[in-house]
C-alpha cells in the first residue's frame, strides 16, 4: 500500500500533467468543433515545435520559452492555410473520415521530415533550472513541470478569454454550436473556421514548447500521444472544450495514481479504458451536453 505522501505526490503531479493535458486536447476540440475534423496530425506539430524549441536552444542558447513568439503566429499561419488550401476540398458528406486520411498523411510527412532533418535520436532539452524544484506539503515538485503547468494554464485562460469576451470568440463559439444558424446571422463561417483551426494549432506550439521542457523527444513520438489525447476529447465530449479540460485533468490524475501499482506503460491503458466505457455507456461524452455551450 503506497504512503500518503506518495499519494499526495501522484495527485500533484497528475494536476500539472493534466493541465498539459487540458492545452493539447483544447485544439483537437477546436477543429471537431468548427468543421467536424479529425486532426490526427495535431500531435505531429506538437512535436514539430518541441523540435523548433530544441533546435532554436541548440543553436542560439536561448531559452525555449521565447520561441514561442515566433512559432505561436507561424503555427497559426499554418493551421489557417491547412485549412482553406487542404481541408475545404474535402467533400461535407464524407470530411470528417476523409480529414483522418488527409491529416495521418500529413503526420507521416511531418515525422519524414523531422526524422531527415535530425535522424532518430532522441533529443533533449538541458536547461539551467531542468533539475530544479521545491518542496510543497511534502511533495517535490519539479519547476520545469510547474513551468509547463503554468503555460498551459495562461494559454487556456487566454482561450477563454478570447471566446467569451470578443467578437470573433462569439463567432467562433456560434459556428460551433450551430453552422447554419451562424451563416443565417451573417457570420463567414469559412473564414472564422479558418481562424479556429489557426487557433487549434497555435496551441500545439505552447503544448509542445513546454513538452520539450520536460520530455525526451524523437520524430516519432507524435503516435504516443494520439490515442491518449482521442480519448481525451471523446470522454470530454466532442465540441466542448471546458468537458475536454475536465477529461484531461480527470484521467491525467488516474494515470498518475495507476503509476504507482503500475509501470508508467501500463499506466497509459485509463485512456483507452475510459474511451472504450464511454463510446459503450454515454457515446456523448460524460462531461459533454449542456457543458459544451459554455464556452
Amino acid at each position: 500500500m503506497p504512503s500518503t505522501s506518495l499519494i499526495f505526490q501522484s495527485i500533484v503531479l497528475g494536476v500539472l500533467l493534466g493541465g498539459l493535458y487540458a492545452l493539447l486536447a483544447a485544439g483537437l476540440t477546436l477543429y471537431f468543433g468548427v468543421m467536424r475534423v479529425v486532426m490526427i496530425a495535431h500531435s505531429a506539430f506538437l512535436i514539430l515545435a518541441a523540435y523548433l524549441a530544441w533546435y532554436a536552444h541548440r543553436e542560439t542558447g536561448i531559452d525555449p520559452l521565447l520561441t514561442l513568439v515566433a512559432t505561436v503566429p507561424l503555427f497559426f499561419v499554418a493551421g489557417v492555410a491547412m485549412q482553406r488550401l487542404l481541408l475545404t476540398r474535402l467533400r461535407p458528406a464524407t470530411l470528417t473520415m476523409m480529414s483522418v486520411l488527409l491529416t495521418f498523411s500529413v503526420a507521416l510527412t511531418i515525422e519524414g521530415l523531422l526524422g531527415y532533418a535530425f535522424s532518430g535520436t532522441q533529443r533533449r532539452i538541458r536547461l539551467g533550472y531542468s533539475s530544479a524544484g521545491f518542496e510543497f506539503l511534502g511533495a517535490r515538485i519539479a519547476a520545469v513541470k510547474l513551468i509547463a503547468f503554468g503555460m498551459a494554464a495562461l494559454a487556456l485562460l487566454g482561450l477563454y478569454v478570447l471566446m467569451k469576451h470578443s467578437r470573433f470568440g462569439q463567432a467562433l463559439r456560434a459556428t460551433i454550436q450551430q453552422r447554419e444558424a451562424a451563416q443565417l446571422l451573417g457570420i463567414d463561417t469559412d473564414r472564422i473556421a479558418g481562424y479556429g483551426f489557426g487557433l487549434g494549432l497555435a496551441t500545439a506550439a505552447v503544448g509542445g514548447t513546454a513538452l520539450a521542457l520536460d520530455t525526451t523527444i524523437y520524430p516519432s513520438l507524435h503516435w504516443h500521444w494520439i490515442g491518449p489525447l482521442m480519448a481525451i476529447i471523446v470522454v470530454g465530449g466532442l465540441g466542448s472544450v471546458p468537458g475536454a479540460a475536465i477529461a484531461a485533468m480527470t484521467l491525467g490524475m488516474l494515470q498518475s495514481l495507476l503509476q504507482l501499482e503500475l509501470s508508467t506503460t501500463w499506466a497509459q491503458t485509463v485512456f483507452y479504458v475510459a474511451l472504450f466505457a464511454t463510446l459503450a455507456f454515454r457515446p456523448q461524452g460524460f462531461f459533454g451536453g449542456r457543458l459544451a455551450q459554455r464556452f
